[in-house]
C-alpha cells in the first residue's frame, strides 16, 4: 500500500476535508462540526446515560461510537475524535473531573513552582485506549478523514491555574504578568503535554489534528506573542514531520487572527464575529480558513440559516481553501435535523 502525507491512503488523501486543509480544488466545500458528537444527538445522550464524561473519553468502544454517531446521521465530511482537552491531564495523574454543567474541576490548582511537578510528559501508554480507538475509528471510517485535537496550553494553564471555567482568568493572568518564570515553566511542561498527546493521535492513525485554544482570546495581541506564540509555534513544528494538516482555532480571537495564521497551522478556524473574507485579510496568504456560522443560527427559521450560510459561502470565494464549520461547537439544543439539512446544503450549493 502507498502512504502519503499523514500517513493515510491515497482515497483517504482525496478527500474533501483533506484537499480543502492543503488548499486545493475540491468537489464541494467540505462540512463537519465542533462538538457534532455530543448532547445534541438523542443516540448520544442515551449512550452516555449513566456513564460519566472522563469514563466515556477512557472507553474505547464508546470514544468509536460516539465519535461516529454524526458521520452517520449528517454525512460530514471528517469525523472528529469524541474526547476532552483534559483527558491527557487526567492521564498523567492531575486530579480532576468534568462536572457536569460546570466542566472541568481541578481539585487543587497549580499556583506554585512545587505543584508543577504533576506535569509530567505524557506517554502513549498513559492513552492506550485513545491509541485503540483511534486505530478502530480509522478502519471503519474508510475514506472518511478522522481529525484528532488537544486543548492549547494556555487553555489547558488557564483550568488548571483557576482550578476550573473563569470569566476573567485573574489568576492566569496574576501568574503570566506577575511570575512570569513560573509562568513560562508551565507553558513549557503543557507544550510537551499537548505535543506528545497529538503525535500519539496522529501515528494511531489520525488524518489532520485540531489543536483549540478556547479561551486565548482573553489576551490581548502583545501578550499572545510574548506569552502564548512561542508554545503553539513549538506544537506546530513539532508536528510537522508528520505531513498531517494541522488546525488552530481560538474562541474572540479576532485581533489574533494574523498571529494565529504565524503559530503555524496549516488551517485557521475563524469563530463567527469576523466575517470570512477580513478574516482571510488578517490571517495572510498561505492558509485555508475554517468556520464560520453561530451556533445560534441554527435555532432560526430554515430560510435564516440558509441565506446564512449562502453568505458564508460567497465570503469564502477570499480564501485559500475553505471548510465549513460553526463559530463554536453545537449547542446541546440544537436541532439535529437542521444540521443534517445544512450538510446538504453546503454539499449541494458548492457543488462544481
Amino acid at each position: 500500500m502507498t502512504w502519503h502525507p499523514g500517513g493515510v491512503t491515497p482515497e483517504l488523501a482525496d478527500s474533501p476535508f483533506l484537499r480543502a486543509c492543503r488548499r486545493e480544488p475540491v468537489s464541494h466545500t467540505p462540512v463537519w462540526f465542533m462538538r457534532q458528537a455530543g448532547r445534541s444527538l438523542p443516540e448520544y445522550r442515551a449512550l452516555r446515560e449513566g456513564v460519566a464524561m472522563l469514563t466515556a473519553c477512557a472507553t474505547p468502544d464508546l470514544i468509536v461510537e460516539i465519535t461516529m454517531q454524526p458521520v452517520r446521521r449528517y454525512g460530514v465530511d471528517a469525523a472528529i475524535l469524541f474526547s476532552d482537552i483534559v483527558v491527557p491531564l487526567k492521564a498523567i495523574g492531575v486530579d480532576l473531573d468534568i462536572k457536569p454543567g460546570i466542566g472541568p474541576v481541578v481539585a487543587a490548582p497549580i499556583r506554585d513552582a512545587a505543584a508543577l511537578e504533576v506535569l509530567r510528559p505524557i506517554e502513549p501508554d498513559d492513552v492506550s485506549y485513545v491509541t485503540e480507538a483511534v486505530q478502530a475509528l480509522t478502519k471503519e471510517l474508510g475514506a472518511t478523514p478522522l481529525i484528532g485535537f488537544a486543548g492549547a496550553p494556555f487553555t489547558l494553564a488557564s483550568y488548571l491555574i483557576e482550578g476550573g471555567p473563569s470569566k476573567n482568568h485573574d489568576h492566569t493572568k496574576a501568574m503570566m504578568y506577575g511570575e512570569p518564570n513560573l509562568w513560562h515553566a508551565m507553558m513549557d511542561r503543557l507544550t510537551e503535554i499537548t505535543l506528545g498527546f497529538l503525535r500519539v493521535q496522529l501515528a494511531a492513525g489520525a488524518s489532520a489534528v485540531q489543536l483549540f485554544d478556547s479561551w486565548v482570546g482573553a489576551v490581548s495581541p502583545d501578550d499572545y506573542r510574548e506569552f502564548v506564540l512561542p508554545y503553539t509555534s513549538r506544537i506546530f513544528a513539532g508536528l510537522a514531520d508528520l505531513g498531517a494538516p494541522r488546525i488552530h482555532f481560538g474562541v474572540g480571537t479576532g485581533e489574533l487572527l494574523g498571529l494565529l495564521g504565524e503559530a503555524g497551522a496549516d488551517v485557521v478556524g475563524i469563530d463567527w464575529r469576523v466575517p470570512l473574507d477580513e478574516a482571510a485579510r488578517r490571517v495572510g496568504p498561505g492558509k485555508a480558513l475554517q468556520g464560520n456560522m453561530d451556533p445560534t443560527i441554527l435555532f432560526a427559521p430554515w430560510e435564516v440559516v440558509e441565506r446564512r450560510a449562502s453568505d458564508i459561502l460567497t465570503r469564502a470565494a477570499k480564501a485559500e481553501g475553505h471548510v465549513f464549520n460553526l463559530g463554536h461547537g453545537v449547542l446541546p439544543s440544537t436541532d439535529p435535523d437542521q444540521l443534517a439539512r445544512l450538510t446538504d446544503f453546503v454539499h449541494e450549493a458548492s457543488a462544481r
